[in-house]
């Protein structure tokens, strides 16, 4: 996709979960920024594959309203406001939601 279409292609989420979308994008930046999406143990917000809980519900989320589109919207966020690193540790941290495939 051109970078114009791409300025005016329409969010894959319904017009109405426009607030929950946000929010659940700014608290991945915030869980990015202040506990990584992986951890090397388990424990505190890390479940027992070293994934974050609360990412990985977010995840849900995004897959339950708009399926792998809405959760690549949001990756993709994540990437410009964090960089390439951490935006892979996300997608793995969603590995088995959905049909979602690091």
């Amino acid at each position: 996709m051109s970078l114009f279409g791409s300025l005016f292609r329409r969010p894959p989420y319904p017009a109405e979960r426009r607030a929950e979308v946000e929010k659940m994008i700014a608290d991945l930046i915030r869980i990015g920024k202040t506990d990584d999406f992986l951890s090397e143990r388990p424990g505190g917000p890390f479940n027992v594959q070293n994934r974050h809980i609360q990412a990985r519900e977010i995840g849900a989320r995004l897959h339950q309203i708009g399926g792998e589109e809405l959760m690549e919207f949001a990756l993709n966020r994540v990437r410009k406001a964090l960089g390439q690193n951490l935006a892979d540790h996300l997608s793995y941290a969603w590995a088995e939601i959905g049909r979602w495939v690091p």
